[in-house]
């Protein structure tokens, strides 16, 4: 039986909740996978998440040139955390845009897009976030990254405080502070929205 929009809402609103909505990113980011039917990054493979709430895993593997070039545009932030940030966003825009054909998501909607929910290649926040860490996990797990490490997700909002639910990886500067790498807002392959994490708990979904 399919579920209706509501009860898909008020699922996700319990998986946030679960998550935990503290205003810091805390824990390890592989324990993130359990807690939401995700598959954690193995060697050079993806198990990209869609049709919200990670209801479909799709396996993505990164071949040596694919490797290479994330390598490269990673490279771009060596000198500073502030343009590996910028760096980073611009890898999960190419990694959205590569495995857009496998999985089907080539034109997934960015935002609030309920109707689509359960839908083969679109994606919830949950998704999103559990798909960009596992990218950046990849990376870090290669040494790809000069200034960050990757944290587990985070959550906001649960109705009661009028807000949204809503999801995000994040990464955590040399210097401490965290930040939201937030590609639910775009569309497939559009930059991600980067910025500090106290600034994206205090927004409004």
């Amino acid at each position: 039986m399919t579920s209706s929009p509501a009860t898909r809402v008020v699922a996700l609103a319990s998986l946030l909740l679960a998550a935990g909505c503290a205003g810091q990113a805390a824990g390890p980011a592989r324990s993130w996978y359990a807690a939401h039917d995700g598959v954690a990054p193995r060697a050079d493979r993806i198990y990209v998440c869609h049709a919200f709430g990670c209801a479909r895993k799709t396996v993505v593997d990164y071949s040596a040139k694919d490797l290479a070039t994330l390598r490269r545009i990673l490279a771009k932030g060596r000198a500073s955390p502030a343009a590996e940030r910028k760096a980073i966003a611009e890898a999960v825009a190419w990694s959205e845009r590569k495995t857009g054909p496998v999985v089907g998501s080539e034109n997934d909607v960015g935002g609030y897009d309920l109707q689509n929910s359960g839908v083969p290649g679109q994606m919830d926040c949950i998704d999103e976030a559990t798909n960009t860490t596992s990218l950046l996990l990849l990376a870090e797990g290669r040494g790809y990254l000069s200034h960050h490490t990757v944290s587990r997700p985070v959550a906001r909002g649960f109705f009661l405080d009028g807000r949204y639910p809503h999801a995000t990886a994040v990464v955590r500067s040399s210097d401490g502070a965290a930040f939201a790498i937030d590609s639910w807002p775009q569309s497939n392959g559009k930059l991600p929205v980067v910025q500090d994490l106290d600034a994206w708990f205090a927004e409004r979904s």
